[in-house]
């Protein structure tokens, strides 16, 4: 394949983060001869950040791969119902939601725990729902659950660098899977503490996902690039 013909990839960061975790993926990637993008997911709502994602989409020439990180996979899920230029899914440690499932359901597919629920710090935002409130992670714990993997000192920037997650989103119904109709790619985190690999594993296979498991904490992109970038190329069709 010409790399004219390459399609255009699109990385789309989760909760609790910034498109720069993708760096080294991107960097990887971009030396393959692939267009890379990493837009700024909102992290305001569900279906407010699916039709971001879909509408930065919509006007790429050529096909996309759309690769979602974390909460990122649940906005990717719904971003490609009906895209007509996304031509494979690929996720990262990430929520691969079904129709009318929640965030809070996801996390608890195949039996697995975390902590997670138990260490966010709520805080305001303005014109926020009665309710609602941005969630991060507690400092404390940041480290252990996020990325536990990484060195200190970066996961301690990562800590308060973080970005604020509406918490409505865990709670809100999936729309119409784009993993139905699209093919989709996946790579298990065996380490996470942020999302259970049991629930990966479960939304892996009910996807049908090409599957690769990698010995890694929540943040696979970062700590194991490589097998990131191989699996995001074999989507593509390399």
């Amino acid at each position: 394949m010409t790399a004219s013909a390459l399609p255009t990839v699109v990385l789309v960061h989760g909760a609790f983060a910034d498109a720069s975790g993708w760096q080294a993926v991107a960097v990887g990637l971009r030396e393959r001869g692939f267009p890379v993008l990493a837009p700024a997911n909102p992290l305001r709502g569900v279906a407010a950040d699916a039709a971001y994602v879909r509408d930065f989409v919509s006007v790429i020439e050529g096909d996309v791969v759309l690769v979602g990180h974390s909460y990122g996979g649940c906005v990717i899920t719904n971003a490609s119902t009906g895209a007509p230029n996304v031509r494979a899914l690929v996720y990262v440690a990430a929520f691969a939601p079904d129709e009318g499932e929640t965030l809070l359901e996801s996390f608890a597919l195949g039996g697995g725990t975390t902590e997670l629920g138990q260490r966010l710090v709520r805080r305001p935002y303005p014109g926020a729902p009665d309710g609602d409130a941005d969630g991060y992670i507690d400092l404390a714990f940041f480290h252990r659950l996020f990325c536990a993997d990484l060195d200190a000192d970066l996961a301690a920037f990562m800590g308060v660098a973080q970005r604020g997650f509406a918490l409505s989103c865990l709670s809100t119904p999936s729309g119409v899977p784009g993993w139905r109709a699209i093919p989709s790619w996946y790579l298990v985190a065996a380490d996470d503490a942020t999302i259970p690999p049991e629930a990966e594993r479960v939304m892996a296979k009910r996807a049908g996902a090409h599957t690769v498991e990698v010995a890694a904490s929540h943040v696979a992109m970062i700590s194991q690039p490589a097998e990131t970038i191989d699996l995001i190329v074999a989507a593509a069709g390399i």
